[in-house]
């Protein structure tokens, strides 16, 4: 469990950092979203190559506040990363709950199984284009500090069961942890909620 307060921590420091920057994502895209999930540090090379994963977290918005973080990894599809091999982060914001679903369920193929855009940032935000404002996931990079909205279509996101055992103990399932709020969760883990609720507190409807 150690690890994954490690990585909770890791989560929360990048997503801070990314709102926190002036191209970063806008709260008016944030307020919109139902989950937001970060990924840390996805390296390119192997991303595409090897198909590696990459390992990150979601939280959700309930009826008291962000959920604790239920884990996830993400697994390259053909396209999208040519850039090098430089450590990327990546954050997908869920803009309704239906590619959530797919995702708790089993596993969610960006782009097939949930429409999606490359998130506007920025200025770009607020002249956003149709496809972004009616996407259901739109999706984020930064790589040595450069900001941009990518397409990830062809990669497939799927619960992590083994750093949920870690966290949660046995048979604790991601739909569970994202549909209730952060009593259940290990104080640890909860800075990513926190954070979230620092920069969009609007609880779900």
């Amino acid at each position: 469990a150690e690890s994954m307060n490690l990585m909770a921590k890791q989560i929360a420091q990048v997503f801070g950092e990314i709102m926190g920057s002036d191209n970063g994502i806008s709260v008016d895209f944030l307020n919109k979203a139902e989950c937001v999930a970060v990924f840390p540090s996805v390296i390119k090379a192997g991303f595409i190559l090897g198909g590696k994963a990459g390992r990150g977290a979601a939280s959700c918005r309930t009826k008291s506040g962000w959920s604790a973080p239920a884990f996830f990894e993400i697994k390259g599809g053909s396209v999208g990363f040519q850039v090098g091999a430089q450590a990327t982060d990546l954050v997908l914001l869920f803009m309704n709950t239906n590619g959530l679903k797919k995702l708790v369920s089993s596993k969610l193929e960006l782009g097939a199984d949930a429409s999606i855009a490359a998130g506007p940032v920025g200025r770009e935000a607020a002249a956003s284009t149709d496809a972004s404002m009616n996407a259901e996931i739109l999706s984020y990079s930064r790589s040595r500090g450069a900001f941009l909205g990518v397409s990830l279509k062809g990669s497939v996101v799927s619960p992590d069961k083994s750093d949920m055992e870690d966290t949660y103990g046995k048979g604790v399932t991601a739909l569970r942890v994202l549909a209730v709020g952060n009593s259940s969760a290990p104080s640890e883990v909860q800075v990513f909620a926190n954070k979230l609720g620092q920069y969009s507190s609007r609880k779900a409807a």
